[in-house]
């Protein structure tokens, strides 16, 4: 599923088999008699009314996490830039380091949403570990010689900081179930093969429906692929944040 244009391909191709199979079937080996016309018709809108709810289910799970994992980025946008700020109640010395590595690590964030291969992403995420007890250090050491409230604000900010990132990891650790996506596809093949052996004689929209669900199908995965789809989050936030940081 992490190959959205793939999807699209395979299901169009799968879907439209098992309509011209059903057709196949209901007009060569079984034809549908006329007074079987009315019961066919009720089994095959229950058929298609559950693949509409189960598409529109999967649609909604794949956006809100999307929303889900864009709402994260913002969050790691403000509690580095709120921390950025906050270094300042540091000694002058620990204050200069502490911003040097937030800017590398603001870097570094900025990358793992724009990373695409398995490997890039790994030497990331080494990066950002290293990184992450770098800063930590960088705010304990000074805290450790002078516990006042005014110490703790850094602290606390640096742990929004690291938490954040947790965060974002987990939500983009989350996809739609693999058994949800078996159910989909069989209950869309199906749906087809129903409305194959419906149809009295085929025609151009008899390419409707598969193509229809296979759309559907190329949107989910497109949104679930994360780092593949054309509908990506964007570290906008993040890069914004990193061009103030930058300027003079």
């Amino acid at each position: 599923m992490n190959f959205p244009l793939l999807v699209l391909v395979l299901s169009l191709v799968l879907l439209w088999f098992a309509s011209n199979l059903g057709a196949f079937l209901g007009q060569r080996l079984r034809p549908l008699k006329e007074e079987e016309r009315d019961d066919f018709g009720v089994v095959q809108a229950a058929i298609l009314t559950l693949l509409a709810l189960l598409i529109g289910f999967t649609f909604s799970i794949s956006v809100s996490r999307y929303d889900q994992r864009k709402n994260y980025e913002e969050a790691e946008a403000n509690a580095i830039g709120t921390e950025y700020v906050r270094a300042n109640l540091l000694p002058a010395a620990d204050a200069a380091t502490v911003r040097d590595l937030l800017r590398k690590y603001l870097d570094q964030r900025i990358l793992f949403y724009k990373a695409r291969h398995k490997s890039e992403l790994e030497r990331i995420n080494a990066s950002t570990a290293l990184l992450q007890t770098e800063l930590w250090s960088g705010v304990q050491a000074p805290a450790l010689a002078l516990p006042t409230p005014v110490m703790a604000l850094a602290v606390s900010g640096m742990n929004d900081v690291l938490n954040s990132q947790g965060y974002t990891q987990f939500a983009w650790g989350y996809h739609i179930p693999g058994e949800a996506w078996a159910l989909m596809i069989v209950i869309a093949l199906f749906s087809n093969l129903l409305v194959g052996y419906g149809v009295r004689k085929n025609s151009l929209f008899f390419l409707a429906l598969p193509l229809a669900v296979a759309l559907a199908f190329f949107l989910i995965a497109d949104i679930d692929s994360l780092r593949r789809g054309l509908v990506r989050v964007q570290p906008r936030n993040l890069v914004s944040l990193a061009q103030s940081l930058q300027a003079p």
